[in-house]
């Protein structure tokens, strides 16, 4: 009896793992590297130059200050020995007038432009995530991974990427 019990649990088990298996492998699964698709794409590489653009008054306005700042460092270390105490003083409140302009603009400047850029990649990987709802639906898969979490990948058909990639890049 006690042999019994063993064989019928042992069959349990068996039956169960086979009928897991056999639902796991009746899923529809693909991969996608949402990283490359990403960088692969020619919006992605616009975000940069659309962002430049946006802020290229600020941009000239701190390159010119942080010129400035050079020339006057320069002049000082150039003509310190020449310079009276008066110009000496005058150059040094130029240098921290400078500076303080400087820190007032280009701090704000640059978080202004993270901010922006990240609302722009937002904006894409958006689009990316709803192309990759798309061709799940259009392709009935049950199941759409990011490739970098994936260790190893059998069939590279279920790689979805390049139609991601194409579909984005066709909507602007």
């Amino acid at each position: 009896m006690n042999t019994f019990k063993k064989s019928a649990l042992n069959a349990a088990i068996l039956g169960t793992a086979l009928f897991g298996s056999a639902a796991i492998a009746a899923e529809k699964i693909a991969v996608v590297n949402v990283q490359g698709v990403f960088q692969s794409l020619p919006q992605a590489a616009m975000i940069q130059e659309n962002i430049r653009a946006e802020f290229k008054d600020q941009i000239e306005e701190a390159q010119r200050l942080e010129k400035d700042m050079k020339y006057y460092l320069e002049k000082q270390q150039r003509d310190a020995a020449t310079m009276s105490e008066k110009e000496r003083k005058e150059l040094e409140e130029k240098l921290i007038s400078l500076r303080n302009d400087f820190a007032a603009k280009a701090q704000p400047l640059q978080n202004n432009m993270q901010r922006r850029g990240a609302e722009e990649r937002n904006k894409l990987l958006g689009k990316i995530k709803d192309s990759i709802d798309a061709i799940a639906a259009k392709d009935k898969y049950d199941l759409v991974l990011n490739a970098e979490a994936v260790l190893f990948l059998k069939d590279e058909s279920k790689d979805i990427s390049k139609q991601i990639i194409d579909q984005v890049s066709k909507s602007n």
